[in-house]
């Protein structure tokens, strides 16, 4: 790679990484070029012969979003054994980045699906298929244990699922809103009741 396709990409990781911060701080509709070029001292001009369109922006910072959450809470863990050490690796990264992460900054996947839940449009669909991705990912998990002899076999994925990003999303609302320092811990605890509940 020549140093100027370097400088090139660079340019382009920060305008996506501070397109991501304001998206985190203000919701994504609060991305423009302009607010961007504004942050990392380009021209509006400047951001778009590297991005493109305001929408593309966008697009890129829900992508990038879904890189990091994936690096933080799924590859690592795919390190461990099928079934229950790495359903558990899952959540317990999926608590710890929402307690270093996400309780300081948001998440993107809750906000931004209640920030376009009642709206339709290539946005909305890019969210969607990225958090229906995420939760498919967590299913097969939850199989792969079932299958191991983990969990019992009447156990049913989608409730899994849906009971633990309800614990996700109860965890981020109780430590931003409520300002509720213990909610990490808290959302452990329900975890080790939950998955406790599943074993066989």
């Amino acid at each position: 790679m020549d140093a100027k396709t370097q400088k090139s990409e660079l340019t382009r990781a920060a305008i996506v990484g501070a397109a991501l911060d304001l998206a985190a701080e203000q919701g994504l509709e609060a991305i423009t070029l302009q607010a961007v070029a504004d942050r990392i001292g380009l021209s509006k001009s400047g951001v778009f012969s590297r991005i493109g369109s305001r929408e593309t922006l966008q697009k890129a910072v829900i992508e990038e979003f879904g890189r990091r959450f994936l690096a933080d809470v799924f590859v690592p863990s795919m390190q461990l054994p099928k079934g229950l050490p790495r359903l558990d690796s899952i959540v317990q990264r999926w608590i710890t980045r929402m307690r270093d992460v996400e309780v300081h900054s948001g998440c993107l996947y809750t906000a931004g699906a209640f920030e376009l839940d009642d709206r339709e449009g290539e946005l909305r669909d890019l969210l969607l298929q990225e958090v229906t991705r995420w939760r498919a990912a967590l299913r097969r998990t939850v199989m792969q244990a079932v299958e191991a002899g983990h969990l019992k076999p009447d156990t049913d994925p989608e409730q899994l699922v849906a009971e633990i990003s309800s614990l996700a999303i109860g965890l981020l609302h109780d430590a931003r809103f409520l300002r509720d320092h213990r909610a990490a811990e808290r959302a452990q605890a329900s975890w080790r009741r939950l998955v406790a509940s599943y074993q066989t």
